[in-house]
């Protein structure tokens, strides 16, 4: 996602939560705009997901996603479907191992990485997610990174990998239709 389109989102979502409409068109002519866009898949997806989500938090939790995706060289598509995985979209979900929100961080590994905010908040919560998925895969490959998000450093199956195979396919195949 490029600088514009993340400034043209932040604009859509302030017109969102401040309830008045965008003057002129949140889209512009050229190149750089005519490349497929995530965005209104990905706001699909979690509304489908998590039917109680408010608009706000819809927009707040998309500009996440694609936000960190962009600053750790991520798939969007990837971050969507391990919070589909992980959470089915509810930012206050918590495991009985004690993981949170909607990529289900564990709060000791939030802790050693300096961030600001609580592990449980849409934005920290997903900029951690990113940070370790992405760490991950860089240290270990796509496949075993995305299967270390879930088992960490003892792999024992495929199940999550194909669980969040299948719902990154089902995005892919939405925004191709």
């Amino acid at each position: 996602m490029t600088r514009a389109r993340l400034i043209l989102l932040a604009l859509a979502c302030s017109c969102l939560l401040s309830g008045r409409a965008p003057e002129g068109p949140l889209h512009a002519a050229g190149p750089m705009f005519t490349q497929i866009d995530p965005s209104a898949d990905i706001e699909r997806r979690l509304a489908q997901l998590n039917p109680h989500l408010t608009a706000a938090q819809l927009a707040r939790i998309q500009l996440a996603i694609l936000r960190y995706s962009e600053k750790y060289s991520l798939d969007p598509l990837l971050v969507t479907a391990v919070i589909e995985v992980e959470s089915a979209a509810r930012p206050w979900a918590r495991s009985p191992s004690g993981a949170l929100g909607l990529m289900q961080v564990m709060p000791y590994m939030i802790r050693p990485m300096g961030m600001a905010g609580n592990a449980s908040t849409v934005e920290a919560n997903v900029e951690a997610g990113c940070r370790i998925l992405a760490g991950n895969i860089r240290r270990l490959g796509e496949e075993d990174g995305i299967s270390a998000y879930f088992w960490g450093s003892n792999i024992r199956g495929v199940t999550y990998l194909n669980r969040v195979r299948a719902a990154r396919e089902r995005l892919r195949r939405e925004l191709e239709s």
